[in-house]
Protein backbone atom coordinates (compact mmCIF):
# COMPACT_ATOMS: atom_id res chain seq x y z
CA UNK A 1 0.00 0.00 0.00
CA UNK A 2 1.12 3.54 -0.72
CA UNK A 3 1.79 5.94 2.15
CA UNK A 4 0.07 9.24 1.35
CA UNK A 5 -1.03 12.33 3.20
CA UNK A 6 -4.51 13.06 4.50
CA UNK A 7 -4.67 15.89 1.94
CA UNK A 8 -3.75 13.57 -0.95
CA UNK A 9 -6.28 10.98 0.20
CA UNK A 10 -9.11 13.49 0.05
CA UNK A 11 -7.97 14.69 -3.36
CA UNK A 12 -7.86 11.12 -4.67
CA UNK A 13 -11.33 10.38 -3.32
CA UNK A 14 -12.89 13.39 -5.04
CA UNK A 15 -11.01 12.87 -8.30
CA UNK A 16 -11.98 9.20 -8.49
CA UNK A 17 -15.64 9.94 -7.74
CA UNK A 18 -15.77 12.76 -10.28
CA UNK A 19 -14.31 10.45 -12.92
CA UNK A 20 -16.82 7.75 -11.98
CA UNK A 21 -19.91 9.98 -11.86
CA UNK A 22 -20.36 13.09 -14.06
CA UNK A 23 -22.99 14.43 -11.65
CA UNK A 24 -20.37 15.08 -8.96
CA UNK A 25 -18.99 18.63 -8.81
CA UNK A 26 -17.10 20.83 -6.34
CA UNK A 27 -18.02 24.35 -5.27
CA UNK A 28 -16.45 26.63 -2.70
CA UNK A 29 -14.08 29.50 -1.99
CA UNK A 30 -10.73 29.21 -3.81
CA UNK A 31 -11.30 25.56 -4.79
CA UNK A 32 -10.32 26.12 -8.42
CA UNK A 33 -7.64 28.58 -9.50
CA UNK A 34 -6.07 28.68 -6.01
CA UNK A 35 -6.24 24.85 -5.66
CA UNK A 36 -8.05 25.13 -2.32
CA UNK A 37 -7.13 27.03 0.83
CA UNK A 38 -5.40 23.86 2.10
CA UNK A 39 -4.56 22.59 -1.40
CA UNK A 40 -7.01 19.68 -1.09
CA UNK A 41 -8.40 20.42 -4.57
CA UNK A 42 -4.94 20.67 -6.15
CA UNK A 43 -5.14 20.06 -9.91
CA UNK A 44 -8.90 19.54 -9.97
CA UNK A 45 -9.72 22.60 -12.07
CA UNK A 46 -7.24 21.59 -14.78
CA UNK A 47 -8.65 18.08 -14.83
CA UNK A 48 -12.38 18.82 -14.75
CA UNK A 49 -12.82 22.44 -15.94
CA UNK A 50 -14.71 25.37 -14.41
CA UNK A 51 -18.00 23.61 -15.09
CA UNK A 52 -17.30 21.05 -12.34
CA UNK A 53 -14.84 22.93 -10.10
CA UNK A 54 -16.61 26.16 -9.27
CA UNK A 55 -14.93 29.07 -7.51
CA UNK A 56 -17.57 30.75 -5.36
CA UNK A 57 -17.54 34.23 -3.80
CA UNK A 58 -17.24 34.68 -0.05
CA UNK A 59 -20.94 33.95 0.44
CA UNK A 60 -21.36 30.66 2.31
CA UNK A 61 -25.13 30.91 2.60
CA UNK A 62 -25.36 31.48 -1.15
CA UNK A 63 -23.21 28.65 -2.45
CA UNK A 64 -24.47 26.20 0.19
CA UNK A 65 -28.00 26.97 -1.02
CA UNK A 66 -26.96 26.48 -4.65
CA UNK A 67 -25.59 23.09 -3.61
CA UNK A 68 -28.85 22.07 -1.94
CA UNK A 69 -30.81 23.07 -5.04
CA UNK A 70 -28.42 21.17 -7.29
CA UNK A 71 -28.79 18.05 -5.12
CA UNK A 72 -32.58 18.29 -5.38
CA UNK A 73 -32.40 17.96 -9.17
CA UNK A 74 -30.03 14.99 -9.25
CA UNK A 75 -26.49 16.37 -9.03
CA UNK A 76 -24.04 15.41 -6.28
CA UNK A 77 -22.40 18.57 -4.99
CA UNK A 78 -19.32 18.70 -2.78
CA UNK A 79 -19.49 22.04 -1.00
CA UNK A 80 -16.17 23.09 0.53
CA UNK A 81 -16.03 25.57 3.39
CA UNK A 82 -12.65 27.23 3.82
CA UNK A 83 -13.13 26.36 7.49
CA UNK A 84 -16.16 24.97 9.30
CA UNK A 85 -16.18 28.11 11.40
CA UNK A 86 -17.52 29.80 8.26
CA UNK A 87 -20.26 27.18 7.92
CA UNK A 88 -22.11 29.07 10.66
CA UNK A 89 -22.97 31.64 7.99
CA UNK A 90 -24.62 28.82 6.00
CA UNK A 91 -26.17 26.94 8.91
CA UNK A 92 -29.71 27.80 7.79
CA UNK A 93 -29.16 25.99 4.47
CA UNK A 94 -27.53 23.00 6.17
CA UNK A 95 -29.95 22.61 9.09
CA UNK A 96 -33.25 23.98 7.76
CA UNK A 97 -33.00 22.83 4.16
CA UNK A 98 -30.47 20.05 3.50
CA UNK A 99 -31.37 18.10 6.65
CA UNK A 100 -35.14 18.39 6.29
CA UNK A 101 -36.16 18.42 2.63
CA UNK A 102 -36.34 14.62 2.29
CA UNK A 103 -38.75 14.38 5.22
CA UNK A 104 -40.73 17.51 4.37
CA UNK A 105 -41.18 16.42 0.74
CA UNK A 106 -42.46 13.01 1.78
CA UNK A 107 -39.41 11.34 0.25
CA UNK A 108 -39.76 13.03 -3.14
CA UNK A 109 -36.34 14.70 -2.91
CA UNK A 110 -33.09 13.10 -1.84
CA UNK A 111 -30.30 15.54 -0.96
CA UNK A 112 -27.03 13.81 -1.92
CA UNK A 113 -24.68 16.59 -0.83
CA UNK A 114 -21.37 16.67 1.06
CA UNK A 115 -20.42 19.74 3.09
CA UNK A 116 -16.70 19.36 3.73
CA UNK A 117 -13.70 21.33 4.95
CA UNK A 118 -11.27 21.80 7.84
CA UNK A 119 -12.64 21.65 11.36
CA UNK A 120 -11.33 22.25 14.86
CA UNK A 121 -8.42 24.40 16.03
CA UNK A 122 -5.46 25.05 13.77
CA UNK A 123 -2.41 26.97 15.02
CA UNK A 124 -2.73 30.59 16.16
CA UNK A 125 -5.69 31.55 14.00
CA UNK A 126 -7.72 33.17 16.78
CA UNK A 127 -10.90 32.22 18.59
CA UNK A 128 -13.25 32.75 15.64
CA UNK A 129 -11.29 30.24 13.53
CA UNK A 130 -10.56 27.63 16.21
CA UNK A 131 -13.89 26.04 17.06
CA UNK A 132 -14.94 22.39 17.06
CA UNK A 133 -18.54 22.48 15.87
CA UNK A 134 -19.34 18.78 15.44
CA UNK A 135 -21.85 18.72 18.31
CA UNK A 136 -23.87 21.44 16.49
CA UNK A 137 -24.36 19.25 13.42
CA UNK A 138 -24.57 15.88 15.17
CA UNK A 139 -27.55 17.31 17.07
CA UNK A 140 -29.62 17.57 13.87
CA UNK A 141 -31.76 14.66 12.56
CA UNK A 142 -31.31 14.22 8.82
CA UNK A 143 -27.57 14.92 8.78
CA UNK A 144 -24.73 12.43 8.89
CA UNK A 145 -21.52 13.66 10.52
CA UNK A 146 -18.18 12.13 9.50
CA UNK A 147 -14.81 12.94 11.14
CA UNK A 148 -11.91 10.84 9.82
CA UNK A 149 -8.59 10.81 11.69
CA UNK A 150 -6.31 9.15 9.12
CA UNK A 151 -5.65 9.33 5.39
CA UNK A 152 -7.03 5.80 5.01
CA UNK A 153 -10.29 6.73 6.71
CA UNK A 154 -10.48 10.08 4.91
CA UNK A 155 -10.38 8.52 1.46
CA UNK A 156 -12.69 5.59 2.11
CA UNK A 157 -15.25 7.63 4.02
CA UNK A 158 -15.29 10.55 1.58
CA UNK A 159 -15.96 8.17 -1.32
CA UNK A 160 -18.83 6.65 0.66
CA UNK A 161 -20.13 10.11 1.57
CA UNK A 162 -20.19 11.26 -2.06
CA UNK A 163 -22.19 8.17 -3.05
CA UNK A 164 -24.63 8.52 -0.13
CA UNK A 165 -28.09 9.89 -0.90
CA UNK A 166 -28.23 11.88 2.33
CA UNK A 167 -26.66 15.22 3.34
CA UNK A 168 -23.31 14.65 5.00
CA UNK A 169 -21.21 17.01 7.10
CA UNK A 170 -17.64 15.84 6.47
CA UNK A 171 -15.31 17.53 8.97
CA UNK A 172 -11.58 17.24 8.33
CA UNK A 173 -9.01 17.83 11.06
CA UNK A 174 -7.42 21.18 10.28
CA UNK A 175 -4.02 20.06 11.53
CA UNK A 176 -4.17 16.60 9.94
CA UNK A 177 -3.64 17.48 6.27
CA UNK A 178 0.08 16.67 6.33
CA UNK A 179 -0.22 13.47 8.37
CA UNK A 180 0.40 10.23 6.46
CA UNK A 181 -1.06 6.71 6.56
CA UNK A 182 -1.11 3.62 4.40
CA UNK A 183 -3.90 3.80 1.80
CA UNK A 184 -4.75 0.97 -0.62
CA UNK A 185 -4.20 1.79 -4.27
CA UNK A 186 -7.28 -0.25 -5.16
CA UNK A 187 -10.72 1.19 -4.38
CA UNK A 188 -11.79 0.61 -0.80
CA UNK A 189 -14.97 2.16 0.56
CA UNK A 190 -15.43 2.50 4.32
CA UNK A 191 -19.06 2.22 5.44
CA UNK A 192 -20.46 5.24 7.27
CA UNK A 193 -21.36 4.40 10.85
CA UNK A 194 -18.64 1.84 11.62
CA UNK A 195 -16.07 2.59 14.34
CA UNK A 196 -12.45 1.42 14.22
CA UNK A 197 -10.10 0.18 16.92
CA UNK A 198 -6.87 2.08 16.31
CA UNK A 199 -4.96 0.33 19.10
CA UNK A 200 -5.74 -2.81 21.08
CA UNK A 201 -5.57 -2.69 24.89
CA UNK A 202 -7.01 -4.27 28.02
CA UNK A 203 -6.87 -1.73 30.85
CA UNK A 204 -8.84 1.31 29.67
CA UNK A 205 -10.75 2.46 26.59
CA UNK A 206 -9.89 5.83 25.05
CA UNK A 207 -12.65 7.10 22.73
CA UNK A 208 -11.66 9.97 20.45
CA UNK A 209 -12.22 11.30 16.94
CA UNK A 210 -10.35 13.42 14.42
CA UNK A 211 -7.08 14.91 15.74
CA UNK A 212 -7.67 13.63 19.26
CA UNK A 213 -7.17 10.07 17.98
CA UNK A 214 -3.51 10.96 17.45
CA UNK A 215 -3.30 12.52 20.92
CA UNK A 216 -4.74 9.33 22.42
CA UNK A 217 -2.33 7.13 20.46
CA UNK A 218 0.56 9.18 21.84
CA UNK A 219 -0.91 8.95 25.33
CA UNK A 220 -1.26 5.18 24.95
CA UNK A 221 2.47 4.94 24.17
CA UNK A 222 3.28 6.90 27.32
CA UNK A 223 0.96 4.75 29.42
CA UNK A 224 2.51 1.58 28.00
CA UNK A 225 5.83 2.61 29.55
CA UNK A 226 4.09 2.23 32.93
CA UNK A 227 2.51 -1.10 32.04
CA UNK A 228 -0.94 0.35 31.26
CA UNK A 229 -2.39 -0.91 27.97
CA UNK A 230 -4.96 1.52 26.58
CA UNK A 231 -7.34 0.64 23.77
CA UNK A 232 -7.97 3.54 21.36
CA UNK A 233 -11.33 3.49 19.60
CA UNK A 234 -12.22 5.95 16.83
CA UNK A 235 -15.94 6.30 16.04
CA UNK A 236 -15.02 7.83 12.65
CA UNK A 237 -18.64 8.95 12.26
CA UNK A 238 -20.53 10.71 15.03
CA UNK A 239 -23.92 10.34 13.40
CA UNK A 240 -24.71 7.53 12.98
CA UNK A 241 -22.65 6.48 16.01
CA UNK A 242 -21.43 2.89 16.25
CA UNK A 243 -22.28 2.51 19.93
CA UNK A 244 -21.90 -1.27 19.89
CA UNK A 245 -18.22 -1.22 18.94
CA UNK A 246 -17.54 1.45 21.54
CA UNK A 247 -19.49 -0.44 24.19
CA UNK A 248 -17.76 -3.74 23.41
CA UNK A 249 -14.42 -2.12 24.12
CA UNK A 250 -15.63 -0.51 27.36
CA UNK A 251 -17.09 -3.81 28.54
CA UNK A 252 -13.72 -5.45 27.88
CA UNK A 253 -11.62 -2.88 29.75
CA UNK A 254 -14.09 -1.74 32.41
CA UNK A 255 -12.92 1.86 32.16
CA UNK A 256 -13.59 4.68 29.70
CA UNK A 257 -11.97 8.04 28.95
CA UNK A 258 -13.53 10.24 26.24
CA UNK A 259 -11.26 12.81 24.62
CA UNK A 260 -12.52 15.66 22.41
CA UNK A 261 -11.12 19.01 21.34
CA UNK A 262 -14.53 20.66 21.74
CA UNK A 263 -15.88 22.50 24.75
CA UNK A 264 -17.29 20.50 27.69
CA UNK A 265 -20.83 21.94 27.91
CA UNK A 266 -23.12 20.01 25.52
CA UNK A 267 -20.07 18.57 23.78
CA UNK A 268 -20.47 15.36 21.80
CA UNK A 269 -18.46 13.50 24.42
CA UNK A 270 -21.40 13.93 26.79
CA UNK A 271 -23.57 11.90 24.40
CA UNK A 272 -20.89 9.22 24.17
CA UNK A 273 -20.65 9.11 27.97
CA UNK A 274 -24.42 8.69 28.27
CA UNK A 275 -24.43 5.84 25.76
CA UNK A 276 -21.53 4.08 27.49
CA UNK A 277 -23.08 4.25 30.95
CA UNK A 278 -26.41 3.10 29.51
CA UNK A 279 -24.90 0.07 27.78
CA UNK A 280 -21.98 -0.73 30.09
CA UNK A 281 -23.10 0.17 33.62
CA UNK A 282 -22.56 -3.35 34.98
CA UNK A 283 -19.07 -3.51 33.43
CA UNK A 284 -17.71 -0.15 34.54
CA UNK A 285 -15.19 -0.25 37.38
CA UNK A 286 -14.86 3.55 37.60
CA UNK A 287 -16.75 6.68 36.56
CA UNK A 288 -16.37 7.71 32.93
CA UNK A 289 -13.80 10.47 32.45
CA UNK A 290 -13.99 13.28 29.86
CA UNK A 291 -11.07 15.33 28.58
CA UNK A 292 -12.11 18.49 26.68
CA UNK A 293 -10.74 21.88 25.78
CA UNK A 294 -11.10 24.50 28.50
CA UNK A 295 -14.45 26.31 28.51
CA UNK A 296 -13.06 29.54 27.01
CA UNK A 297 -12.69 31.11 23.55
CA UNK A 298 -9.36 30.04 22.07
CA UNK A 299 -6.45 32.33 22.99
CA UNK A 300 -4.08 33.48 20.25
CA UNK A 301 -0.79 33.05 22.16
CA UNK A 302 0.71 29.66 21.34
CA UNK A 303 1.48 28.69 24.93
CA UNK A 304 -2.08 29.50 26.01
CA UNK A 305 -3.54 27.80 22.94
CA UNK A 306 -1.73 24.58 23.89
CA UNK A 307 -2.81 24.91 27.50
CA UNK A 308 -6.49 25.19 26.54
CA UNK A 309 -6.56 22.09 24.32
CA UNK A 310 -6.26 18.46 25.51
CA UNK A 311 -2.65 17.32 25.61
CA UNK A 312 -1.08 13.90 26.15
CA UNK A 313 -0.47 14.72 29.82
CA UNK A 314 -4.18 15.46 30.30
CA UNK A 315 -5.20 12.11 28.81
CA UNK A 316 -2.61 10.26 30.93
CA UNK A 317 -3.92 12.00 34.06
CA UNK A 318 -7.53 11.08 33.23
CA UNK A 319 -6.56 7.44 32.67
CA UNK A 320 -4.82 7.33 36.04
CA UNK A 321 -7.92 8.77 37.71
CA UNK A 322 -10.01 6.05 36.05
CA UNK A 323 -7.56 3.44 37.30
CA UNK A 324 -7.46 4.98 40.80
CA UNK A 325 -3.71 5.49 40.53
Amino acid sequence: MAVISYREALNQAMREEMERDPNVFIMGEEVGHYNGAYKVTQGMLQRFSERRVVDAPIAEMGFAGIGVGAAMVGLRPIIEFMTFNFSLVAIDQIVNNAAKIYQMSGGQYHIPIVFRGPSGPAVQVGSQHSQALESYYAHVPGLKVVMPATAYDAKGLLKSAIRDDNPIVFMEGETLYNTTWEVPESEELIPIGVADIKREGKDVTLIAWSRMVWTCLDAAKELAKEGIEAEVVDPRTLRPLDVETLAASVRKTGRCVIVEVGWPVAGFGAEVAYQMQRLCMDSLDAPIERVCSDDVPMPYAKNLEDEVQPQVKDVVAAVKRALYL
